[in-house]
């Protein structure tokens, strides 16, 4: 599907359409127009003369913008148009195009241009499931526009076509009455607004928070946007593309929620471009060393969303942190949970880590003191509500049995835990990594409620619990058969004891014990777990092991990203690196663009990653392992008054500079080279001063 579609975003609103730029159903993805969970078109060709046009070439221009070259009638081994349009197709807080009209011939020409176009106002949760809409769909012709409107009582949507030519319109679309003189053209911008609860377009109810941008003021922030971020200097080429178009992509994926302070990353195109607080938060995490600024309002609007009372349909508790926020139809109506839903028993001790990693590189105190509440809310969860057993472990089971999620561990697929033989587990499930960040939460929570909240007690009684929690956890979860850490336990206390990825996130949080770590390091980098490119999420020799399954054997960026910053934790320098360059390797095959997950082929048997069918692309959290790499590879560190800088460089990658890391110390360098590398730089400085070729 990537191969035959076009994507153009700015934050949550984006345009898929056909290599060609038109906008036709598809069964199965979701391509038109789309903003806060609704599409606004899902019809959009172009004819001349009643034929669809041939693209000869496009250019992507930027991530909100895209140009098309065309000419009229199916393609030929030589084609001789008389007559050929460039359309230029950007978004912002409307969907612009530009079409420009050649005339190549001598003669004079008459064409008929026409835009077909239409909407069905789907709610993105109906692109998979198609459901009889329940409102009232109207077209209208007004003042030059043609008017969509869908209304379901108070819930209304609108979509406005309006065109800058002399133009007739019906309720199907717009023609274009052209005469060309020879070597003549004609242009004509359409535009195309989307309305929510029933402003015009003129209206600052239009999308809410957003300003409107044109498309210079977009250029111009995107620039800005590189400029600030810290510059990457490498004899890598693979890495270079990777991190550029890490930024961009990261840049793309902000979008101005009703309710926050500053622009929040979504989590992955087509499908999750809004709100999650899991992968809100991971994304953070990862680009703190580069984007520290996405965190604030991260923090901020988790925080005010955080659970307050028991709703079993969100399955919302006090102090717990929301999994996922909609704006859709089927949200207002309460057919999804998504107002929000809070389905997920990672996020929250996760809020507590990110806060606490938050400071470290930046010394805002004041949100820390700011947040106090919240994060307290959040370490009292883990107690209260996340040990459903009383067994001292987060578990999840789902209280929604209609629509809730029945994994709510980031591996939420249906079949994603499972014991070494392929069974399933039953629930409630303790996920080996939900412990590994509870523990980190309240090892992190003690340093803030000593140094920022004044309460050395409460920061004791944590250390005390997260002591006690490694200890029982290393006891409880060891599978001593195969010497690693089980997936989960079931509710029996038995562990659940396939061997997967999740293992790696232990080593990120800390609370495997020092003497281990060598063994879960040696799992990761072998065979049944590392294909060359990265590691699977479930190993090779696991009876429900599949390389084209989604939890349970491809291999997923963000996941090795994490895997690679444990390693580095716990000392093991080089197999971190040897993660990194196998991401940055497999970058290579998707233009430097890693998407959210591929198969989990071994790499010598397919010579290339082979792509996961469904993956989003672009995806955040995907978008912030690269940076996460970066970080691991040059061994970044804050510390109070300066930034600490440990590298251990892949065999590939000889030289890394990275200028200006943002930090508590203002800006700093980094520098890292391998030891061949710097020998051959003393080499050569030695006989350029006249020592000789060896030293």
């Amino acid at each position: 599907m990537n191969e035959k579609t076009v994507s153009i975003l700015d934050g949550n609103t984006f345009v898929v359409t056909d290599e060609r730029g038109d906008v036709t159903l598809s069964p199965d993805f979701p391509t038109g127009l789309f903003s806060f969970d609704t599409r606004f078109l899902s019809t959009w060709v172009l004819l001349v003369d009643g034929e669809r046009l041939n693209v000869l070439s496009r250019d992507d221009l930027h991530f909100f913008e895209t140009r098309f070259f065309l000419v009229p009638g199916r393609p030929t081994h030589y084609v001789d148009a008389k007559v050929s349009v460039i359309r230029e197709q950007s978004i912002g807080a409307t969907f612009v195009e530009r079409l420009t009209v050649f005339n190549h011939d001598v003669a004079p020409a008459t064409i008929c241009l026409r835009v077909e176009m239409d909407t069905d106002f789907a709610d993105l949760f109906e692109i998979k499931e198609v459901q009889g809409k329940q409102g009232v769909k109207t077209a209208h012709r007004e003042h030059g526009k043609l008017r969509y409107t869908y209304q379901r009582e108070t819930f209304r949507r609108d979509t406005i076509v309006s065109s800058t030519a002399p133009v007739r319109i019906d309720d199907g679309g717009m023609t274009f009455d052209i005469r060309l003189e020879p070597r003549g053209q004609w242009q004509t911008e359409l535009r195309v607004d989307p309305i929510i609860n029933g402003g015009d377009s003129e209206s600052p109810t239009v999308w809410g928070a957003y300003r409107r941008r044109a498309r210079p003021q977009m250029r111009q922030e995107l620039e800005h946007w590189i400029d600030r971020s810290p510059q990457l200097l490498t004899d890598s080429e693979p890495l270079k593309t990777a991190y550029e178009r890490s930024l961009i992509d990261l840049a793309a994926m902000r979008y101005a929620s009703l309710t926050a302070t500053g622009p929040i990353p979504t989590a992955g195109l087509p499908w999750f471009m809004t709100l999650f607080g899991r992968d809100s938060i991971f994304i953070s995490l990862q680009t703190m060393p580069f984007l520290p600024r996405l965190t604030p309002p991260v923090l901020r609007l988790l925080g005010s969303l955080q659970g307050g009372s028991l709703d079993d349909l969100r399955e919302e508790e006090p102090g717990k942190i929301l999994h996922e926020l909609r704006y859709g139809e089927s949200a207002a109506f309460e057919e999804q949970p998504h107002t929000p839903y809070y389905g997920s028993a990672d996020a929250t001790p996760l809020f507590v880590v990110l806060l606490d990693e938050y400071e470290r590189w930046s010394g805002d105190a004041d949100l820390v003191r700011g947040l106090e509440r919240q994060a307290r809310d959040a370490l009292h969860w883990i107690d209260e509500y996340g040990d459903l057993l009383g067994n001292g472990y987060i578990s999840y089971w789902r209280r929604n049995t209609r629509n809730g999620l029945e994994n709510q561990c980031w591996k939420d697929s249906w079949d994603a835990i499972s014991y070494r033989d392929g069974r399933l587990s039953a629930l409630p499930r303790a996920t080996c990594e939900l412990q590994g960040y509870a523990y980190d939460a309240k090892v992190r929570g003690a340093r803030l409620a000593r140094e920022f909240w004044n309460d050395p007690a409460y920061a004791d009684r944590l250390e005390r619990e997260a002591a006690d929690l490694k200890r029982r956890f290393n006891r409880d979860f060891w599978v001593a058969d195969g010497e690693y850490y089980a997936l989960a336990l079931d509710p029996d206390g038995t562990p659940v004891d396939a061997l997967s990825s999740n293992i790696g996130h232990l080593l990120w949080s800390g609370i495997v014990e020092t003497g281990r770590a060598r063994k879960i390091a040696d799992h990761l980098l072998g065979p049944d777990m590392f294909t060359g490119w990265g590691v699977r999420t479930l190993a090779e020799s696991q009876a429900r092991y599949n390389p084209v399954g989604y939890h349970v054997g491809t291999v997923w960026p963000f996941d090795n990203s994490i895997i690679a910053w444990g390693l580095q934790r716990y000392g093991f320098a080089a197999e971190a690196a040897r993660i990194a360059e196998g991401m940055i390797d497999a970058s290579e095959f998707f233009d430097g663009r890693l998407p959210e997950a591929f198969a989990g082929y071994r790499r010598e048997t397919t010579g290339y990653p082979v792509e996961y069918p469904t993956a989003c692309s672009p995806q955040g959290w995907s978008a912030g392992a690269v940076l996460l790499l970066l970080r691991t590879m040059l061994g970044l560190t804050p510390y109070s008054d300066h930034l600490g800088v440990d590298p251990h460089l892949p065999a590939s990658i000889p030289r890394i500079e990275l200028l200006d890391v943002p930090g508590r110390w203002g800006r700093a360098d980094a520098l890292g080279r391998r030891a061949e590398h710097r020998r051959r730089q003393h080499t050569r400085l030695l006989a350029r001063l006249g020592h000789g070729g060896s030293h």
